[in-house]
């Protein structure tokens, strides 16, 4: 006899009386005490969402909090095995668990998110996944949250826990460019300047608060991230519409790391410039989306 898959869970912790009225209430009042904060403008609509660094159980209370806070329904990824232990199973579905079933014969992932989201698009649904995978020290990130969100053609929500800032939630809604290596290097590279609990076990390094910048750097930034290569001078100040660009404004943007030259265009011969992957970071905390 063969078993019957679990499915994705519409109703939740997220849902009902008990978050609307007591959690909403609980994490307004532990948010105000502690002096957190949530990021501005959260995204509509679904995506799956990346939250980093993860170095400790608490970064999951402050994520929730969040989500809570601005009426956001969480589902992480959890072996269907779990789901289907009596009480607990019952208990991690509550919480917004989406059993997976690894097996050739068991319903994947992608498809399941697929079928999920059509009855939630009018909700804020984040399918949440830590690229980390651990709170301990990581080399590298796990990219399965960008299989899902291409084979979903859902955007990438950048969450983040800054213990720093005391900040927490969504600060970009990443669009997918299709090039894998370069878009998960732009990614990390926003994330080097978010402050983790534990700051030498999180991955990418945390390298510092992000440079100060001016209105008109922001403007250039922003510019050039548009262009997706390379532009010249004249191109930045169009672009970027100033009334005049510098070279002096160039100069200290590439030594912030910001900014690097480029080879000259042969069609111009002019000297060209392009964001570092520091820059392209940069970028995505100017920019609640693409």
């Amino acid at each position: 006899m063969t078993k019957k898959s679990l499915s994705i869970r519409e109703n939740t912790i997220f849902d009902g009386l008990f978050t609307k009225y007591f959690l909403k209430s609980l994490f307004t009042l532990w948010f105000k005490l502690a002096g957190w904060k949530i990021c501005e403008r959260p995204p509509e609509g679904a995506g799956v969402a990346i939250a980093a660094p993860h170095t400790s159980n608490w970064d999951f209370i402050y994520a929730l909090g969040a989500a809570v806070l601005q009426d956001v329904k969480i589902y992480f990824s959890i072996k269907d095995s779990l789901c289907k232990v009596p009480v607990l199973g019952t208990w991690l579905m509550w919480l917004g668990a989406m059993p997976i079933d690894r097996s050739s014969k068991g319903q994947g992932q992608v498809e399941q998110i697929k079928a999920f989201i059509n009855s939630q698009k009018d909700k804020r649904v984040f399918f949440l996944f830590t690229p980390e995978g651990t709170r301990g020290a990581v080399s590298k990130w796990k990219t399965g949250f960008y299989h899902v969100a291409q084979g979903c053609k859902l955007p990438i929500f950048l969450a983040k826990v800054d213990y720093l800032s005391k900040e927490a939630g969504v600060f970009h809604t990443f669009k997918l460019t299709g090039d894998k290596e370069e878009d998960i290097q732009a990614i990390q590279a926003s994330y080097t300047s978010i402050q983790g609990k534990h700051p030498k076990d999180q991955y990418p390094l945390y390298d510092g608060q992000l440079p100060a910048i001016s209105e008109a750097e922001a403007a250039v930034i922003r510019a050039l991230y548009s262009f997706k290569g390379v532009a010249t001078k004249m191109e930045i100040t169009a672009k970027a519409k100033l009334a005049e660009l510098s070279s002096n404004m160039l100069t200290l943007l590439i030594e912030k790391g910001l900014l690097e030259k480029s080879e000259k265009t042969p069609e111009s011969k002019e000297t060209a410039y392009q964001l570092t992957f520091a820059g392209k970071g940069c970028f995505l905390h100017l920019s609640p989306t693409l």
